[in-house]
């Protein structure tokens, strides 16, 4: 039976053992990778205030979900390597906070989905598809989460066989 399809409570049970491993430099990593999370995300898709960009479109709730979930996500999984290195799940971060920046983003001021939609075409058909993208997003995360607990697990475990033996 894979790591994958165990059920949810073993799964919890992981991420709690990994969270355990987690020292006070690994969790200031995750606060100081979440609130930086919130900017890089936050700036450029104007969900709050600031002097550098304007957003056309109202902030939607779904959109403060994405954003604040998808930094936090962000931020166990860099503070997660700071317990243990392991390159497991490097490009699943980067690919999770492209896909949050786009689904928080106002469809208006994507450039790239003006360009190819027109104003009209990015309100009518991306700004209903930037739920689903959301949600994409913070899974992606999610799993890259899972893969690095299962790795710090997993060490955790040889490392107590190990220490046995000898």
């Amino acid at each position: 039976m894979s790591g994958y399809s165990l059920p949810i409570s073993n799964h919890l049970k992981m991420l709690a053992l990994a969270f355990s491993m987690f020292t006070f430099k690994a969790w200031g990593i995750t606060s100081l990778t979440a609130a930086i999370g919130l900017s890089v995300i936050g700036l450029p898709t104007a969900i709050y205030e600031n002097p550098f960009f304007v957003r056309m479109t109202p902030v939607r709730a779904q959109d403060y979900v994405i954003w604040i979930m998808s930094s936090v996500l962000a931020g166990l999984i860099v503070g997660s390597h700071f317990v243990a290195s392991s390159t497991s799940g490097d490009g699943k971060i980067v690919s999770g906070g492209v896909l949050s920046v786009l689904a928080v983003g106002c469809p208006t001021c994507n450039k790239l989905v003006v360009l190819l939609l027109g104003t009209t075409g990015a309100l009518t058909f991306f700004a209903p598809l930037q739920l689903y993208i959301g949600i994409g997003s913070v899974l992606l995360l999610g799993w890259t989460l899972l893969l690095r607990a299962k790795a710090l697990t997993d060490t955790c475990s040889v490392s107590q066989v190990t220490a046995q033996q000898t």
